[in-house]
C-alpha cells in the first residue's frame, strides 16, 4: 500500500519524487566529516573527478563556507529546491551540520533543508534539527535484525565507547528504528535508504521496508551494494534482483528507483552534477574557509 509523501516535498525534492528529479536541483553540503559508526561497504579516503560515490568530496567546508557556497550558487542558479547534508561522515556526529542548517535556514527560510544520518544519534538529535527547519530526513537501516547488522557494521561509537559486535549491533538497530519513528511522528518526511547486500542483507529488506512503512515512513530507496572495502569481494546485486527487490517492497511503501548515489559535495539535477572543485576556483569560497579531505 503505497503512500504519497508531503505535497510540498513530493513536488520539490528530487530525491523523493522522480518527477522533481527533472527539473529541481539539490545541493549537498560536505560539512560533516565525522561519522561514528565503521560500515563494512564504506570508505571516504578517495576523491577524483570519476568519483560519484557516497562519503566522498573534494573538500570539507566550515558552517560560514557552505553559507557562502549557498549564496554564490543561488545568486547564479535557478531550480535549487533542496540543501541537505550527507556527510562525508555522519551529520549527526558533526555541531557543524545544526550551525549550517541555521545559517541556511535563517537566510534561505524558502528551501527545503535535508540530511541523511545513519541513525545512531537520531533519538537524541531529533528536536535540534527541528529546530533548525529541517522538514525531510532520510535514514540509512540496512538490517532489521542485530545479527545481520552486526555482519554489515565493524563499530560503533556511541556515548564515548567504541562498541564492537553484538552489542553496537543492537544498539544501532534500536536507535535506528526510535528515532525513525520519533521523526515521523514529529512531522518530518522520512525515507529510508537501503543497501542490497546479496548473501547478507537480502532476505530482510523487504521486511525493512514493512516495519519502516509501519513506523512512518513514505518512501523507500534501495540501493546496489558497490564492494570496496572490507566488503570488495562481495558481488554487486544484479538489476534483475534489485527490480524483484523493489517490487516486493513496493508492497508497503513507494519506491525511489532514481538515485544515483550522490557525493557529499553533490550539486544540480540527479546525474548532471557540477564540480566542485572548479567552483572552488571560481567563487567566493577561498582555501580560508575549506579544510582539503
Amino acid at each position: 500500500m503505497e503512500r504519497q509523501a508531503n505535497k510540498r516535498i513530493s513536488e520539490n525534492h528530487p530525491c523523493f519524487s522522480e518527477k522533481a528529479h527533472k527539473k529541481h536541483a539539490r545541493l549537498h553540503l560536505p560539512v560533516a566529516p565525522k561519522c561514528n559508526i565503521q560500515c563494512n561497504y564504506c570508505i571516504r579516503k578517495f576523491d577524483c573527478v570519476n568519483e560519484t560515490r557516497p562519503g566522498v568530496t573534494s573538500a570539507v567546508l566550515g558552517p560560514f563556507a557552505a553559507l557562502e557556497r549557498v549564496r554564490a550558487i543561488m545568486e547564479r542558479t535557478s531550480g535549487v529546491s533542496v540543501i541537505g547534508i550527507a556527510g562525508p561522515g555522519d551529520p549527526l556526529a558533526n555541531e557543524a551540520t545544526f550551525d549550517t542548517l541555521k545559517l541556511i535556514h535563517r537566510e534561505f527560510p524558502e528551501i527545503i533543508l535535508c540530511i541523511s544520518t545513519n541513525g545512531l544519534m537520531l533519538p537524541w538529535r531529533l528536536q535540534e534539527l527541528l529546530a533548525c527547519g529541517v522538514e525531510s530526513i532520510t535514514v540509512t537501516i540496512n538490517a532489521l535484525t542485530a545479527g545481520t547488522a552486526e555482519k554489515i557494521y565493524a563499530h560503533v561509537l556511541h556515548e564515548g565507547k567504541r562498541l564492537t559486535g553484538p552489542k553496537a549491533a543492537q544498539v544501532l538497530v534500536q536507535n535506528q528504528w526510535e528515532g525513525l519513528s520519533a521523526a515521523a511522528r514529529a512531522g518530518l518526511i522520512v525515507k529510508v535508504n537501503t543497501i542490497c547486500i546479496p548473501g547478507i542483507n537480502e532476505d530482510e529488506v523487504p521486511k525493512i521496508a514493512a516495519r519502516a512503512s509501519s513506523l512512518g515512513s513514505e518512501i523507500m530507496n534501495v540501493m546496489p551494494l558497490i564492494p570496496q572495502a572490507a566488503f570488495k569481494e562481495l558481488s554487486r546485486p544484479s538489476c534483475d534482483m534489485l527490480t524483484k527487490m523493489r517490487e516486493q517492497c513496493r508492497a508497503f511503501m513507494s519506491q525511489m528507483t532514481h538515485c544515483k548515489q550522490c557525493r557529499a559535495d553533490a550539486f544540480g539535477l540527479l546525474g548532471e552534477d557540477g564540480d566542485m572543485e572548479l567552483e572552488l576556483l571560481h567563487s567566493r569560497i577561498g582555501e580560508d574557509y575549506c579544510e582539503n579531505v
